[in-house]
């Protein structure tokens, strides 16, 4: 039989809108110049996620060879991939990541650069059971332990992840979709004082009782039922409010609506608790947050053990991406790093 010819699929514009056309940013190692010229543009390509500030987080963690590292986020491998090669030989990494869905796809291509499972082990596990993890794995304390707090870029643009109202999905939500309640079945079971609390607590909404209103007046199952439900309901209680500000209390939103879901700042807080206790006698951690919330947390515990002499030595200024960074990567912004070292 003669092999019929497949045409080559049409991309559909520059800036294709739907997640599932954008094939050559979905396949950067097939188009590397298409990709190259989304990130010089200052654009994050579909389903990537550039890794922040990578060589101060090195500076901060100083990983040397033999080193035991356990990286909290692994997500696309970004921060592992640079800590591995400075921790051969005898090192090794210990890669967790809440998402089922994205680890495996790191662990093959980290796999595929030569990181043997001597070297490389993943798990899916959030990192608030850090000390569990060590024990089960038979190491008593970490040399280097790294999170990148917040959504990875892989997450935020599938829309079938349901993170982001710029595309249509699920109003899901979860790290880990097999797990907990969807956004969509966590509103519905909270009452009205508790949306209103979560959006004044993780997200200081100024508008949290209107938009908590709005939320449980209707059952939402989709990003885009949200987004208009809370655009339409600020319009008619809030008339005065301006297109940005109406923009920003809905990106409020989702964020404080992702962070009750996965109870962010509960893992946050009992990863902060067990670090003293899983790190060895000089090692080193660092933090990447892009919330007001979580920095607090960790400049709060991080001055707190310095004063208890559980921490020799801790970051006193917060560490930024640089502006050419910044300029490259916008998601850079917001990012604050902070470390400590063990006593």
């Amino acid at each position: 039989m003669t092999e019929t010819h497949k045409r080559r699929p049409r991309y559909p514009g520059k800036h294709p809108r739907l997640f599932g056309h954008k094939y050559k940013e979905l396949n950067p190692s097939e188009y590397p110049d298409d990709v190259q010229r989304i990130r010089e543009s200052g654009k994050t390509p579909a389903g990537t996620h550039v890794p922040i500030m990578v060589s101060e987080v090195l500076a901060c963690l100083q990983p040397h060879p033999g080193d035991v590292v356990v990286d909290c986020t692994l997500g696309g491998g970004g921060h592992a991939r640079p800590i591995l090669e400075r921790i051969v030989p005898g090192g090794r990494l210990i890669g967790l990541d809440a998402d089922p869905v994205e680890l495996p796809r790191t662990e093959a291509a980290l796999r595929s650069l030569g990181f043997a499972p001597d070297v490389l082990t993943t798990r899916v596990a959030t990192f608030a059971g850090l000390g569990q993890i060590l024990a089960a794995e038979g190491i008593a304390a970490a040399n280097v332990v790294f999170a990148d707090l917040g959504v990875s870029s892989m997450q935020l643009d599938n829309p079938e992840r349901g993170f982001s109202y710029k595309g249509v999905g699920p109003l899901d939500m979860r790290m880990n979709p097999t797990r907990g309640q969807s956004a969509s079945e966590w509103l519905a079971h909270v009452s009205e004082a508790e949306i209103a609390r979560v959006l004044l607590a993780h997200a200081d909404e100024p508008e949290a009782e209107v938009i908590a209103r709005v939320l449980k007046q209707q059952s939402l199952l989709t990003t885009h039922e949200t987004e208009r439900a809370i655009r339409s309901g600020l319009i008619k209680a809030r008339p005065q409010l301006s297109k940005a500000a109406i923009k920003m209390s809905i990106r409020r939103t989702f964020q404080a609506l992702r962070i009750a879901v996965n109870d962010e700042f509960g893992a946050l807080d009992a990863l902060l608790r067990a670090l003293p206790y899983c790190l060895a006698p000089g090692g080193r951690v660092a933090i990447i947050t892009f919330h007001s919330g979580e920095d607090r947390r960790v400049k709060k515990a991080f001055q707190a053990g310095l004063r208890a002499g559980i921490y020799a030595d801790a970051a006193r200024e917060v560490i930024r991406a640089s502006m050419a960074e910044t300029r490259a990567n916008r998601r850079a912004a917001p990012a604050k790093l902070r470390w400590a070292v063990r006593s």
